[in-house]
């Protein structure tokens, strides 16, 4: 019912059941807030929320039928930017929504690339996020489109993974632009020409029929 509501008003929203269910929406995708139920099956509201906060500054806000001061404030100490005690309108949460977001935004650092890698290193390629280019194992340098270069370093970033077409979109774009999601199968196919031995039988990126694509091959960073 939520998802629906938000749906209506221009949000994209995705979908978990549980705390491991969330943890894999939360590393596949570019979220930019979580709405966190109290009272879940398995690890509750407070522990994810606590475990969230410890590792993110992903803005947070605690929904629950529980609405005693008590709570309010547990969740608050937990790392949680605001709590929402049920029933609530939907007008209310959109505009609670929007207010943390708008701090969240006003609070952001700089930059929050500091602890990523420079390098990553794949079969015979190093990806240098610096220089932002594609290097050969015998240092020849091979020149990236901006869209080729942003889907590469996801699929570096996320080895062994399946990711599909919506994600992809979400994580090199931020969904800047509205494209249709066969962009990311044009992307793939050039990536495949620059780095692939046989494009027509590629090793390093894999289609996984159903779900999306894969790089399958073992990822070091520096």
């Amino acid at each position: 019912m939520v998802a629906r509501v938000l749906a209506k008003e221009g949000f994209r929203v995705s979908l978990a059941a549980e705390g491991r269910a969330m943890r894999k929406v939360l590393a596949d995708g570019r979220i930019d807030l979580v709405l966190l139920d109290l009272m879940l099956p398995g690890e509750d509201g407070l522990s994810l929320c606590r475990g969230l906060r410890a590792e993110s500054a992903i803005p947070i806000i605690m929904l629950t039928a529980k609405g005693e001061e008590v709570d309010r404030v547990i969740g608050l100490e937990m790392g949680a930017d605001d709590y929402l005690p049920k029933p609530f309108g939907g007008r209310e949460l959109i505009a609670r929504i929007k207010a943390v977001l708008r701090r969240t935004k006003m609070a952001a650092p700089l930059s929050d690339t500091g602890d990523k890698p420079k390098r990553y290193r794949f079969d015979r390629w190093v990806l240098d996020t610096e220089a932002r280019e594609l290097l050969r194992d015998d240092g020849v340098a091979l020149p990236l489109s901006t869209g080729e270069y942003d889907l590469l370093l996801v699929l570096v970033e996320r080895p062994q993974r399946v990711l599909n077409r919506d994600q992809l979109l979400d994580l090199a774009r931020g969904r800047a632009s509205v494209s249709l999601d066969r962009s990311i199968d044009t992307q793939v196919s050039r990536l495949r020409k620059k780095i692939e031995i046989d494009p027509a039988a590629p090793k390093i990126i894999k289609t996984v029929w159903g779900g999306g694509y894969m790089l399958t091959v073992t990822v070091g960073a520096e």
